[in-house]
């Protein structure tokens, strides 16, 4: 069996959770046997990623010719607000496109069920299954040598605690929490990984990255071992994002065994617990609060149940979960 997935507009993407979800439907359908092929030339139903116009056109290009498509909502009104510059007041377009273009898939796959029950209420009337991006957990693992790469690099004492996070410089994110947080625990390294630039991002965003404090590294973008090697080395990943259709950055966390702090929104439910994977807050005071008390310990560890969550979402079981919505949209072992 053979699934095209389209490549297009990966350039844009590369950097964010949309990019790492299509690399790691690649890796997914390897573990279960499944051939991903960027041949145009044979009927194997596609998989679409983006909701820029050239994956439009390429979804009824495939159903012209009778291919299958199976759609992939990975951005909501709600995770668009809140953004870049504008994005808020065009949000409400932003919603009837994209419902208009998963609308064209077959059958669409988004990573909650808090997205799936999104998507659902813009009017979507083909079949919406949920299904995570999942995680490599080959890749992403605790390994104490990885650890002390990261503390290498940034030459990081043993007993120097560290608190990181991952994401655009967007406000929806977290990074004025992020920031505020750092201010408040002058002896605590932080440190931010990725990017955008500033001339797309509202001046609040601006002013928090201009006058961080001198514990605070923006780190700017850096490969996936070196990401790996900072959540190994960590002491927390503080995740503070404001709205996530799943969060690939947590998942990468849980499985690396790094403490997680979150916060309390909906789209986890169901899926984290306050307590059992990770720990979670919904104001400055309750960061605040959660960090301190992880870095000194009077909150245990939750690595166990962190690891197992994470490996319930890895590649191998992802993978058999997508085959079995394949069999449910009729598509046989050829891919017709």
């Amino acid at each position: 069996m053979r699934v095209q997935i389209y490549n297009g507009s990966m350039r844009l993407v590369a950097h964010s959770g949309v990019g790492q979800a299509m690399l790691h439907q690649k890796k997914m359908l390897h573990c279960v046997g499944i051939e991903a092929t960027d041949d145009w030339d044979n009927q194997a139903p596609i998989h679409l990623n983006t909701v820029f116009p050239d994956a439009v056109l390429t979804a009824v290009a495939a159903k012209i010719r009778g291919r299958k498509v199976i759609y992939y909502g990975h951005s909501t009104e709600e995770d668009f607000k809140g953004s870049f510059i504008g994005s808020t007041m065009m949000a409400p377009l932003f919603r009837r496109w994209i419902t208009f273009c998963y609308s064209l898939g077959d059958v669409v796959i988004t990573p909650t069920e808090y997205s799936r029950r999104l998507l659902i209420g813009y009017g979507i009337k083909k079949p919406v299954y949920s299904l995570t991006n999942g995680i490599d957990t080959t890749f992403f693992h605790p390994s104490q040598e990885a650890g002390k790469r990261f503390r290498s690099r940034y030459n990081l004492a043993d007993d120097q605690k560290v608190v990181i996070s991952v994401g655009h410089f967007i406000q929806r994110k977290g990074l004025p929490e992020f920031v505020e947080l750092a201010r408040k625990m002058p002896d605590v390294r932080f440190f931010w990984f990725g990017e955008t630039p500033l001339s797309m991002v509202p001046e609040v965003i601006r002013e928090a990255v201009r006058n961080a404090p001198e514990n605070l590294t923006f780190a700017g973008f850096v490969s996936q071992g070196e990401l790996r090697d900072a959540y190994c080395g960590a002491d927390l990943f503080a995740f503070l994002s404001q709205e996530e259709t799943e969060g690939i950055v947590v998942l990468e966390a849980l499985a690396c065994g790094v403490p997680v702090l979150v916060r309390d929104i909906p789209v986890y439910n169901g899926w984290l617990k306050d307590g059992k994977q990770v720990y979670m807050a919904d104001s400055d005071d309750g960061f605040y609060d959660r960090t301190n008390a992880i870095l000194s310990g009077k909150l245990p560890p939750l690595t166990e149940a962190a690891l197992e969550t994470a490996e319930s979402r890895s590649m191998a079981a992802t993978g058999r979960k997508l085959r079995s919505i394949y069999h449910r949209l009729g598509i046989d072992e050829d891919g017709n």
